[in-house]
């Protein structure tokens, strides 16, 4: 099934979704590495890189769900789709949560912020799996031409090729 919102032939959801999941992940990555190094600069990096990675999930997540309305009712499709998508809104909100709770100390953050960005970190594993589940799996957001020799998505595959005359 074609995904419904696409740029150049191609599904926004999935190009953007690399975004949140790499600066969120990062995010976590740099507060394990303050608390392990004892550097507060790292943790620091930290907020503003999860700052950046809420940003970019609220800007992919209106893309997923364009996606996730043009998949038809009482499919598995459409039920694994709504987990996936309630599942990152419950991500984003506890990754926003924590983020929050670090406004007074971003270079030391709360032992509570902490926590809520490893299980946002968690939970973002398993609906990037549910992701995968749906476009790997059950071909959702796949082109209905896809295969090992489709032409380029940039080629319109269903007009005829037209030849401009000569003058």
């Amino acid at each position: 099934m074609e995904t419904k919102a696409t740029l150049l032939g191609h599904p926004i959801h999935q190009m953007l979704v690399a975004f949140p999941l790499g600066l969120l992940g990062a995010s976590v990555l740099f507060d394990l590495l303050a608390i392990a190094l004892g550097q507060p600069t790292l943790a620091l990096v930290a907020y503003y890189v999860l700052a950046g990675g809420l940003l970019a999930g609220l800007v992919a997540a209106p893309f997923g769900l364009i996606d996730w309305r043009g998949i038809p009712r009482g499919t598995r499709a459409r039920r694994i789709g709504a987990l996936h998508g309630g599942g990152n809104v419950l991500m984003l909100a506890l990754f926003a949560l924590g983020w929050w709770l670090r406004r007074d100390d971003a270079a030391w953050p709360p032992r509570e912020a902490l926590l809520l960005s490893l299980l946002g970190a968690g939970i973002s594993v398993f609906t990037a799996w549910l992701g995968g589940e749906l476009v790997d799996r059950l071909g959702i957001g796949v082109a209905e031409g896809a295969h090992a020799d489709a032409p380029s998505s940039l080629r319109v595959p269903h007009l005829p090729a037209q030849r401009v005359p000569k003058p």
